[in-house]
């Protein structure tokens, strides 16, 4: 088998799967659902809350009835077909830029919470706490992104925070970031600030820079600010992450069959809707597909069901021929505890078999994706790497078969003195950095430190050590007197 290919550079993404993909549907399963979401489309249609959505659907020889549009799922898979089934992102530091398809798999933080959890103390997040998960993903070595909306600073103005978001995380990590979906105008803001990043429009539309997240108002409804959004970055040629947005028994019927049917409905739609803005402008088929309690309402991450859906996603994306994103460290609970853990592996585990492309919510996500937890964080990290080790294939050749050992040691023996082990005791072994493997009293006597004690310690070590990337001191003061224009212009 070949080495492990971890390399950076050209383009390549830092962790590559090249594991054989768990795959569940057979051919006529596929085929069910092929008939399945044909008809969903055709006879139930999809709501675009955007003019000019719904016009070029109908200057393309669609149905359109005000805002429902009827597709034909022939012309969305002329539509599909035109979408590269995989592309580069480019990071401002070359070592860090991703090819986003095929076996490579790119991880980002968590994307969203309106909280934060730092111990004991559950808050509203900070622009400070934004800042700092960022320093905490550039500080990483198996994230490949900080994301978007790490957390929602909530002591930024509301009309100009996406600026400051923007600012940081082009700042204070190197590498490839999501951009604003907000609203188409902060979308253009996202594009400007990244022309000036990377050395003009005509530069980023060459290979795209910035990842943005287009959520579907699930069931089969594209709102306006998203498809605002989406618009400003497939004319730009910026990769979009189509995502139906499908909590089963709330936003899908509770069987996972018609939920992977109204995913697929809504994720080609608005694929289509990209090619029709810009043919062959890089896509994403998103996927976030879970279940909610049925005694409580209350929605429910890393269950049997959603990990289903999760390698039955990546099947479909890959009969589509498109790249595909699911997955992340997803938990319902309150607390960095055993339950976050075990339903973080439980999402986690199938986005490795499925060999999901980009996934969002690798670390940090608590309580629903309501709170971004630093020592969810880093409890996160030290799985992901974990994850990624076990599916790096294995090196087996003459060396690793230590046929020699076997001569040295012969029957009876031990080979913790053999030459084999001396030469390779040091990196033989993955060591992990948050667990921990003392004895008793030796842990009891360095003060008897849990697992969420010990991620707390190592998040303030890694932000006491950080070190900003460097950057071009004209190009950052050009970013930041964009920022601030653009402020008073929005009246902040």
């Amino acid at each position: 088998m070949e080495a492990p290919s971890r390399s950076l550079g050209e383009g390549a993404s830092m962790f590559v799967n090249r594991m054989p993909r768990y795959e569940i549907l057979s051919p006529d399963a596929m085929n069910v659902l092929d008939a399945g979401w044909r008809r969903l489309m055709t006879e139930v249609g999809v709501e675009f809350a955007s003019e000019r959505a719904v016009r070029l659907f109908r200057d393309a020889g669609q149905k359109a009835d005000g805002s429902l549009v009827r597709l034909d799922p022939d012309f969305v898979l002329e539509q599909v077909a035109k979408a590269p089934r995989e592309f580069d992102v480019r990071a401002r530091n070359p070592e860090r830029s991703l090819h986003i398809g095929g076996d490579h798999m790119s991880f980002g933080a968590v994307y969203g919470p309106p909280f934060v959890r730092e111990g004991e103390v559950r808050r509203e997040a900070t622009m400070n706490d934004f800042r700092d998960f960022a320093r905490l993903a550039q500080s990483s070595g198996t994230l490949d992104s900080a994301g978007g909306v790490v957390c929602e600073p909530n002591d930024a103005p509301l009309d100009s925070r996406h600026l400051d978001m923007t600012y940081a995380l082009q700042t204070l990590t190197d590498r490839v970031y999501m951009g604003n979906v907000v609203s188409g105008e902060n979308a253009r803001d996202t594009l400007a600030m990244s022309a000036i990043l990377f050395g003009g429009r005509e530069a980023i539309e060459e290979t795209p820079v910035t990842i943005s997240l287009i959520n579907c108002n699930s069931p089969l409804r594209w709102d306006d600010r998203m498809l605002d959004a989406q618009f400003e970055y497939s004319a730009a040629g910026q990769p979009v992450v189509l995502t139906p947005f499908l909590l089963m028994g709330a936003m899908s019927p509770v069987t996972i069959p018609s939920a992977l049917v109204q995913q697929i409905t809504e994720a080609l739609a608005g694929i289509a809707l990209s090619q029709l803005i810009r043919p062959g402008c890089p896509v994403i088929f998103g996927s976030f597909l879970s279940n909610i309690d049925m005694q409580s309402g209350s929605p429910c991450f890393g269950t049997p069901e959603s990990a289903t859906g999760l390698l039955c996603t990546g099947q479909i994306a890959r009969h589509f021929g498109l790249p595909f994103r699911s997955g992340g460290a997803l938990t319902s609970s309150q607390v960095p505890d055993a339950q976050a853990a075990y339903e973080g592996l439980m999402t986690m585990l199938p986005t490795f078999l499925a060999g999901t492309n980009w996934v969002m919510h690798a670390a940090g996500w608590l309580e629903g994706g309501l709170v971004a937890s630093y020592e969810k964080f880093i409890i996160d990290l030290q799985i992901l790497e974990m994850l990624q080790q076990e599916f790096t294939p294995l090196e087996i050749d003459e060396a690793s078969l230590a046929f020699g050992a076997h001569e040295e040691v012969g029957q009876g023996g031990h080979f913790l003195g053999a030459a084999h082990t001396m030469e390779r005791f040091r990196t033989c072994f993955y060591r992990p950095f948050l667990s921990s493997s003392q004895n008793y009293e030796r842990w009891m006597k360095g003060g008897a430190a849990d697992t969420a004690a010990r991620a707390a310690e190592i998040a303030r070590k890694r932000l006491a050590e950080y070190e900003p990337p460097p950057l071009d001191t004209a190009v950052e003061a050009e970013l930041a007197d964009y920022v601030a224009r653009r402020r008073a212009e929005l009246g902040d």
